[in-house]
Order: C-alpha cells, then sequence, then structure tokens
C-alpha cells in the first residue's frame, strides 16, 4: 500500500536564537521564512492564536514559500478559551475571515488547542465541532483539536472526533494524555520534549522511534507502541502526517526537524535561496 506524505516542521519563524545558528548569518530578517521553507516541509503560525492579520501578510507568506509547503494555522485563543464554546461564533468567523485563504494550496490544518483547564464535555464540544467549516472561499479546511485534561482519553470523544474528521494532536508531553487515535484523513503530532542540550533536539534512537511512528501513520497504521483509546478505527488508508517540533527552548527545534525529514523523505531537497 502507497504512503501519505509526511512533513516535519517547527513552530512560527521568528525567534532571534536561531539567528546564525539556524539561520545563516547576515540573512536579512525579511528572508527567514523564505528560509526556513526551503529547509522544512512544514511551519505551525502560532501568532495567530494571539493576534489577527492582514490579507496583505497572509498573500506575502504564501508568496515567500516554495510548492509543496505547507503551513498549520494555530486558531485563536478567543475560540477555544471559553466556558461555552459554542460562545465562540462570532470570534471564530473573525479568526478564518482574516485572509487564511491566501494561503491557497500552502494551507494545511487548522489547530484549535485547548488549555488543561479544559475538560470533555460531549455536548460542549459536539457544538463546537458544528461550528467548524468544510471548506472556506472554496478552499477545503482540514481541522486539528489538542487537548490536555485527562477527561479526554474517552472513546467517546475519539468517535466524535472520528464522525467529523476532526484529527485528535498526538501531544508527546508528560503533563498531557496521548490519544495515539487516527480519527481524520491525516495525522498530526507536536513533539515537545526535544532537548536544547543535543545538537539534534533529540537522540538519534529517539529521532529513528519518531520516524517509524511517522511511517506507520503514512501507511495507515497505528504505530505499534501506541495504544488506542478506541480500538474501532478507521480502515487502513495512506494519510498524509505533520509533524511538529514546538519545545521549551526551541533552539534545536530545526535541527531535529531537519533531521527527521531526512529520516522519512528521502526525495525532500534543501533549497538554495536565489
Amino acid at each position: 500500500m502507497a504512503a501519505g506524505r509526511i512533513r516535519a516542521g517547527i513552530g512560527g519563524w521568528t525567534f532571534e536564537p536561531w539567528r546564525g545558528v539556524f539561520y545563516p548569518k547576515g540573512l536579512s530578517q525579511k528572508r527567514e521564512l523564505e528560509y526556513a521553507s526551503r529547509q522544512l516541509s512544514a511551519i505551525e503560525i502560532n501568532g495567530t492564536y494571539y493576534s489577527s492579520f492582514k490579507p496583505d501578510s497572509w498573500a506575502k507568506w504564501r508568496a515567500a514559500t516554495p510548492p509543496g509547503f505547507k503551513f498549520a494555522v494555530k486558531a485563536s485563543r478567543f475560540c477555544v478559551n471559553r466556558k461555552v464554546l459554542t460562545d465562540a461564533k462570532p470570534s471564530m468567523e473573525i479568526f478564518l475571515g482574516q485572509g487564511l485563504t491566501e494561503l491557497g494550496d500552502r494551507l494545511g490544518p487548522i489547530l484549535w488547542q485547548f488549555m488543561a483547564t479544559k475538560k470533555f464535555d460531549y455536548d460542549d464540544f459536539a457544538g463546537f465541532f458544528d461550528l467548524l467549516p468544510e471548506a472556506l472561499d472554496g478552499l477545503a479546511l482540514k481541522h486539528v483539536i489538542e487537548v490536555r485534561n485527562a477527561t479526554f482519553a474517552d472513546p467517546k470523544f475519539v468517535g466524535l472526533c472520528r464522525d467529523r474528521n476532526i484529527a485528535i494532536c498526538v501531544s508527546e508531553n508528560a503533563n498531557y494524555p496521548i490519544i495515539p487515535d487516527v480519527t481524520a484523513d491525516f495525522v498530526y503530532l507536536r513533539l515537545i520534549s526535544a532537548s536544547d542540550e543535543i545538537a539534534t533536539g533529540y537522540a538519534p534512537a529517539d529521532l529513528d522511534l519518531w520516524a517509524d511512528r511517522f511511517r506507520a501513520y503514512a501507511r495507515g497504521d497505528l504505530p505499534a507502541d501506541f495504544a488506542p483509546i478506541d480500538r474501532t478505527g478507521l480502515p487502513p488508508a495512506p494519510r498524509d502526517v505533520y509533524a511538529f517540533v514546538i519545545h521549551e527552548g526551541k533552539v534545536r527545534a530545526p535541527a531535529a526537524a531537519m533531521e527527521l525529514i531526512r529520516r522519512v523523505d528521502p526525495e525532500f531537497a534543501a533549497q538554495p535561496l536565489v
């Protein structure tokens, strides 16, 4: 069986400690996205959690990146930090209407990230999922949800996401529940435990382990060392995989992502700036 495309990247592209470590010395800050998008196959835009941007900004981001590159977009905190999630509709309309579709074919999944204090309530989340559009300005949307409370380790939550084709983020963090179930036609992972004490973020054996997991997901399987919450599952099928290295210090995140790309996508070739 064929496998889906595996993309790996980082969160954001503006980070001073990357200058001279990931970014070449002397590179103009205006060209950092251009450079990063040619060393990595995806970037998760985090600034959208706090702020809105004008359509012109989204169009410039698209123009700076090569064909095949993907952005994931973190949804506004005003959409997710609510006691009653259906109250988020006005904020959601503002978030979705700011110009995301200017990214065109560079637009990947939208990440809806919830705080650890938010607990699972079936009706609350079913109502929230009802607000998520399948398309925007004719562009199909992919949605992924990241939860950080143990109450979500529930087959009812997994089934709800599976019924809506919403991916559950596989979050690698000892403080959050890991829900490895496949609930959509793509898989989304956030690796949060890299170390800046290691030049490649993770030791080679750990990078190999994650690469094996990515390949299993891309084939449509569940990694052998992951135990699903709901064993019903989706039929095996090739799935695209998005994986982002986003740890606290994050200095070594680009190095870790590039090492992962080297393992899972041998056809990927970093491109020089012109």
